[in-house]
């Protein structure tokens, strides 16, 4: 949203102040606070926004399409394994169809709870039941900051973005690239970005479904890092790829040859449709949620044919797009309703559940924030567990944004505060701090307050963010500055974590054999 235009006589003096205003913000002193590294848990019973039978209305309609339309699966391997399991698998086409009784049984095996295992055991996070995780923004393919603009992704910007995302406590895991290095040869670019994945945080992180090359090499990039066997990591779920269904129906050979390997490895896949109400889907939401829910299905059985107990997560992206235009729309009340629904439907199922904050902003305005926490108020009481696009997310997924993920993280570990349950016993309740205080009086000097005011409420990211008198002159910032200061000041604080060197150089060595034999193919 832009300021609106002021007459001529003005603008050579606006323009001059909003320069110094700038040159005030990047000169101030930042403090950056921010609570510990601290998994969050949500307390609240989840929100059922249908009825149980109608779940059920919605879990028969698609398997309902599983046995009567069908998907498309492009992979020989993967039909092979569908038919050997009892699936009706076209013989003139690539066309399977699932008997109910398949699916239903098949899908028992999908563990409901599980360690996600990082090279820093103090970095472990656990998946379902009411834990979540917080992942950073992946793949756009530009990033944008108030210095620099919007521009292609490139490595300066993964790095930094990566960097951010080991700082802040309040971010879990990688969850693909933040941003897209187009500047990295795409047959290499998979180990070059994994290798500071491992470098440059040691937090758990995703791996890219595209060719089975770049998932292997994921996978033993992944056994490198933690310093473990094959054996071991099978047991120890440390990767994760996320699979999107080709909507309407589809799964294609990367997606499937991401499930193949994956899971066969003991390591977890999301499997995500990306149904668009309008678009890739019915434009009504009980038949998108029903289209979403059976190409959710269908991954999930590939995966547990594959191998039985494999970790799965069930992933819900089911938003509407803007009829006019055709563009995506998040942030929307539709997407919250999904959402929701999105988290009933992986309950009925005993997995965990992948959502998104996600927004269709073009900057850091109030509809990047209020589309932002409507996003998030969906998929809180939805239960997600793994809330991917969490900070960072711009421009329906076009752009990494820095001073928005320093805006989202804030966000979230508000988000973080409000999930903790909250106590009432006697201390609490403070009936002598009120004797002591009587009528008319005040609380600041009780002992009461004293020995709890640090940590009495949140505090934001910054120390001073609520008191402008602190800031240097030239008016108070606007949150997009503060934030530009913040993600600056988070980059020079920033310390790489410890890497034993033995691994590092077994690292380095991978990388440089596998791009010395070429990488993976570019046409996948």
């Amino acid at each position: 949203m832009s300021d609106v235009a002021e007459p001529s006589r003005h603008k050579g003096r606006r323009k001059g102040s909003r320069r110094a205003r700038n040159r005030a913000v990047s000169a101030a002193p930042v403090k950056i606070e921010q609570p510990p590294w601290q998994q969050p848990r949500n307390p609240f019973p989840p929100m059922k926004l249908i009825s149980d039978d109608e779940v059920e209305a919605i879990h028969n309609a698609s398997l309902q399409v599983l046995e009567e339309i069908g998907m498309d699966f492009i992979n020989d391997e993967a039909r092979a394994i569908l038919k050997a399991a009892g699936a009706y698998v076209d013989p003139d086409s690539e066309r399977v169809r699932f008997d109910r009784t398949l699916v239903e049984e098949t899908i028992k095996t999908c563990p409901p709870e599980f360690t996600v295992h990082a090279r820093n055991p103090e970095r472990n996070t656990r998946m379902g039941g009411d834990w979540v995780i917080y992942c950073p923004v992946a793949s756009p393919p530009n990033s944008h900051d108030m210095d620099g603009g919007r521009r292609t992704g490139n490595t300066k910007d993964f790095q930094n973005l990566l960097r951010l995302s080991q700082y802040f406590n309040i971010l879990h895991a990688a969850g693909g690239y933040p941003v897209e290095p187009v500047d990295r040869h795409a047959s290499t670019r998979h180990l070059d970005c994994l290798r500071d994945f491992i470098r440059l945080t040691d937090k758990t992180f995703h791996a890219y479904s595209l060719g089975q090359e770049r998932i292997t090499d994921g996978i033993e990039m992944t056994r490198i890092a933690r310093g473990v066997s094959a054996e071991q990591l099978e047991t120890e779920p440390s990767l994760f790829s996320v699979i999107n269904t080709s909507s309407p129906l589809r799964l294609d050979t990367p997606m499937l040859n991401g499930i193949l390997n994956m899971s066969a490895a003991g390591q977890i896949i999301v499997v995500t449709p990306f149904t668009l109400a309008g678009a890739m889907a019915p434009v009504t939401l009980a038949g998108a949620l029903a289209q979403q829910n059976a190409e959710a299905l269908a991954g999930m059985v590939m995966t547990q044919l594959v191998r039985p107990g494999a970790p799965v997560i069930y992933g819900g992206f089911t938003s509407n797009v803007d009829m006019k235009s055709g563009a995506p729309a998040f942030g929307t009340p539709e997407y919250m309703k999904t959402a929701i629904v999105g988290g009933q439907l992986a309950r009925r199922y005993r997995v965990p559940y992948r959502t998104s904050n996600v927004n269709a902003a073009n900057t850091v305005d109030a509809q990047a924030a209020y589309e932002s926490v409507f996003s998030l108020w969906g998929l809180t009481m939805g239960h997600g567990n793994m809330i991917k696009h969490a900070a960072g997310w711009m421009e329906g997924g076009l752009q990494a944004s820095f001073e928005k993920m320093v805006l989202d993280v804030d966000l979230l570990q508000m988000t973080a505060e409000f999930l903790k349950p909250m106590k009432v016993d006697d201390a609490e309740l403070a009936l002598e701090a009120m004797r002591d205080v009587g009528p008319g009086g005040h609380f600041f000097g009780t002992q009461h307050t004293q020995d709890r005011y640090k940590d009495a409420f949140y505090s934001p990211i910054i120390s001073d963010w609520r008191n402008s008198e602190s800031w240097a002159e030239g008016g108070s910032p606007t949150a997009m500055q503060k934030a530009n200061t913040v993600w600056k000041q988070a980059l020079a604080d920033y310390e790489q974590p410890y890497l034993d060197p033995a691994i590092a150089e077994e690292v380095d060595a991978f990388v440089a054999r596998r791009t010395e034999e070429g990488g993976a193919p570019v046409d996948f």
